[in-house]
């Protein structure tokens, strides 16, 4: 806002002053909410990229013993196995609020007992690259409650920066420059109403004598 947008009065002086505390007290709130959403999301970036690094390794497990039960049973024998395969995946996201910003935790579970397939010639690693997908679940829930979690994150850190960035660039200098011109205005006023009530009680003195 221009400085001379407003009229230089004491209902001004106090307004502006007033806005001005208020836009520094906003400052220091965000300034704060800042440094918590920055060590969080730091946090969190560390977790999402060990967690996407034990993902990778465990699927290369999975799909290694996947790939030896069909070399020992043959791709149509796997194929007809999964056919027999009764189970379902039951995924819970709970959450959580870290400075208004709300970061999700994904649970799964699957349901279903094995053996899921006949009394039939099989392999261990069939039963092995089963249960090593099993466990691959746990995994990507971990990378897709931090993933998600990050970008959530990293999405508020940018509109806490900007308005941060407003109210110290912006704002806050354009008050206090709007505080210093009605201060100076009144006080320049107040020494003009000074001198002109001084010289005229000496003209009112004169007056007196000279009657």
């Amino acid at each position: 806002m221009p400085r001379h947008a407003l009229a230089p009065t004491k209902t001004n002086l106090i307004k502006t002053k007033v806005s001005l505390a208020f836009a520094r007290e906003g400052l220091e709130l965000l300034t704060k909410k800042r440094d918590i959403l920055v060590a969080e999301l730091l946090g969190i970036m560390a977790l999402a990229t060990k967690a996407q690094r034990v993902l990778d390794e465990k699927l290369g497990e999975a799909f290694a013993a996947l790939d030896e039960a069909m070399l020992d049973l043959g791709t149509h024998a796997v194929r007809e196995a999964s056919w027999a395969v009764e189970s379902r995946v039951d995924t819970r996201v709970t959450e959580r609020r870290v400075m208004g910003v709300t970061l999700p935790t994904v649970r799964s579970k699957v349901t279903g007992d094995p053996p899921f397939y006949a009394l039939r010639p099989t392999s261990f690693w069939l039963d092995e690259a089963q249960a090593r997908f099993r466990e691959v679940l746990e995994h990507l829930d971990n990378v897709a409650g931090t993933r998600i979690s990050v970008f959530r994150l990293a999405s508020e850190v940018r509109k806490t920066l900007r308005r941060v960035n407003a109210l110290e660039k912006i704002h806050i200098p354009d008050y206090s420059e709007i505080l210093k011109y009605i201060q100076d205005t009144l006080e320049e006023s107040d020494r003009e109403a000074f001198f002109i009530l001084k010289l005229i009680k000496g003209k009112l003195a004169k007056k007196t004598k000279t009657a």
